[in-house]
C-alpha cells in the first residue's frame, strides 16, 4: 500500500507537532505526522518543564525568548490552557562566575529578554528560607517559570489538525525510503505500507540515529540519563521563582510539590536501556540539595524516575535542527532532534526555524541564525558554544 504527502514528520512529541503547526501556519497544510505510540508519550512527557531564556548562546536565548512570548498568549493562540505558570527563573553563581553573569545579562538585555541582576535580599523576598550563603551574583527572569510539555504538545497537535495536518498514532517507521542516487523520498511503516513525501523530517528524539541509519546518515545524537526526584512537603507552597540554578543540582519548586533535579554527568544510555530507578548515589546528592530549604519541612520523597534527554556527541549541544543543504545529510531529509533538555522553552522557534529553513531555506527571526543549526558543524568539530560559559555548571550553557 502506498501514500503521499508533501511533508512527512516522524514523531508525534513536542518538536514534532510544534514543526507541523508551523508549516500548516505558513499554508503548506499537506503535512502527515507519523507517532509508533501516542501523541507525546514519549520524551516529551518526561520533560522538568523549566521554561527560561537563560543561556550563553545567543541563538538560543533568543528561540527561548519567542518561547516564553508564545507560552504568555496561549489562551489567544491555543484557545486553551497549555500549563503555562509564569513563577519567574532565579539563576545564582558562585564568585568565578559573577562576569559570565553580568555579560550574559547584556546579551539577554541585547536580544529584548526581560532580565535584571538582583541581590540576595531580592532573591530573600521572592524564595523566602531560602539558603544562598554560597552565591554571589543573581539574575532574574520575572517572565520565566514552568511549564506542561504534554499539555502544550497536544495543544500543538490540536492547532496543527485544524489547519489541516493528518496526525497518525500507532504508526511506527522502521525505515527511509531512499533512491539510488541517495536522495529520501519517503518512510515506510512497520505493517509494509509506503508513504512517499517531497521531505521527511525526523523528530524523533533519541531514535533519531537509527532511522537516519536506514540510509547511511550519522546523526551525533546520544541518549543520557536524567534522574529526578519528587519530594513532598506535605503541604502547598506559595508561589515562587521556579528554579534557583547553579553549578548544583537546581532546586524547582511549584505550588504543589518541590522537585529536585539531578543533572548526573552519567555515561551516554542505550535508547532501549534506559532505568527508570534512580541510583543512591543520585538519590544521596538529590536529597542533600534540600539544604537550600531552611525554613521548610519536607518530608521524604514521595517517588524518584530517571528520564532520558538527548544530546549531539559533542559538548554544547542544541537542537540539531536543519535543513538538507550542502554538504546535506541526505536530500529530502532534515532532522529536529537532540534538544538537549530544551523540550518545553524551544519547540515554538524550534517549529518555526524548521518550517523557515524547509520552506524558504533562510530563518525569518535575525537573532535566529540557521546556520548556527547546519547538519555540517559537527564534522567540522564546531558546536555552539557558550560566549559566556560558566565554570562547573555543566548543562546551563
Amino acid at each position: 500500500m502506498t501514500e503521499s504527502a508533501r511533508v512527512v514528520i516522524v514523531g508525534g512529541g513536542l518538536e514534532g507537532l510544534a514543526t507541523a503547526w508551523s508549516l500548516a501556519e505558513r499554508g503548506e497544510s499537506d503535512v502527515l505526522v507519523l507517532e509508533r505510540g501516542t501523541l507525546c508519550s514519549g520524551m516529551t512527557g518526561k520533560s522538568s518543564g523549566i521554561v527560561r531564556c537563560h543561556y550563553g548562546v545567543p541563538s538560543l536565548a533568543a528561540m527561548a525568548w519567542h518561547g516564553v512570548q508564545v507560552f504568555r498568549s496561549a489562551d489567544e493562540i491555543f484557545g486553551t490552557d497549555i500549563g503555562f505558570r509564569q513563577t519567574g527563573y532565579i539563576v545564582g553563581v558562585g564568585e568565578n562566575n559573577t562576569a559570565p553573569l553580568a555579560a550574559n545579562v547584556a546579551m539577554h538585555r541585547d536580544l529584548g529578554v526581560p532580565v535584571e541582576s538582583i541581590d540576595a535580599d531580592e532573591v530573600r523576598r521572592l524564595w523566602p528560607g531560602i539558603a544562598l550563603d554560597d552565591f554571589a551574583a543573581f539574575a532574574y527572569e520575572p517572565l520565566g517559570g514552568h511549564g506542561d510539555a504534554y499539555m502544550t504538545g497536544m495543544a500543538y497537535g490540536t492547532k496543527a489538525r485544524s489547519l489541516g495536518v493528518r496526525v497518525r498514532q500507532s504508526s511506527e517507521v522502521t525505515t527511509l525510503l531512499q533512491r539510488e542516487g541517495g536522495d529520501v523520498y519517503g518512510v515506510k511503516l512497520a505493517d509494509g505500507t509506503e508513504i512517499h513525501a517531497d521531505t521527511v523530517v525526523l523528530a524523533t528524539g533519541v531514535w533519531s540515529p537509527s532511522l537516519g541509519a536506514t540510509v547511511g546518515v550519522d546523526l551525533p545524537i546520544r541518549a543520557q540519563r536524567e534522574p529526578i526526584l519528587l519530594v513532598d512537603q506535605g503541604r502547598p507552597t506559595p508561589r515562587r521563582p521556579d528554579v534557583l540554578g547553579s553549578g548544583e543540582p537546581a532546586l524547582r519548586a511549584s505550588r504543589t510539590q518541590r522537585r529536585t533535579a539531578c543533572r548526573q554527568q552519567r555515561p551516554l544510555v542505550a535508547r532501549d536501556r534506559r532505568s527508570r530507578r534512580l541510583s543512591q548515589p543520585c538519590r544521596g546528592r538529590l536529597h542533600r540539595s534540600r539544604h537550600r530549604q531552611t525554613r521548610t519541612a519536607v518530608a521524604e520523597h514521595a517517588r524518584s524516575a530517571a528520564g532520558v534527554v538527548v544530546r549531539g556527541l559533542l559538548r554544547h549541544h542544541p537542537p540539531t535542527t536543519t535543513r538538507s543543504s550542502a554538504p546535506p545529510p541526505r536530500r529530502g531529509c532534515s532532522c529536529s532532534s537532540g534538544s538537549a533538555g530544551t523540550a518545553t522553552r524551544s519547540p515554538p522557534a524550534v517549529g518555526r526555524l524548521a518550517a523557515d529553513l524547509l520552506l524558504d531555506g533562510i530563518s525569518s527571526d535575525p537573532a535566529v541564525d540557521g546556520n548556527d543549526f547546519r547538519y555540517s558543524r559537527f564534522a567540522e568539530g564546531k558546536p555552539l558554544a557558550s560566549l559566556n560559559p560558566y565554570v562547573g555548571a555543566g548543562e546551563m550553557r
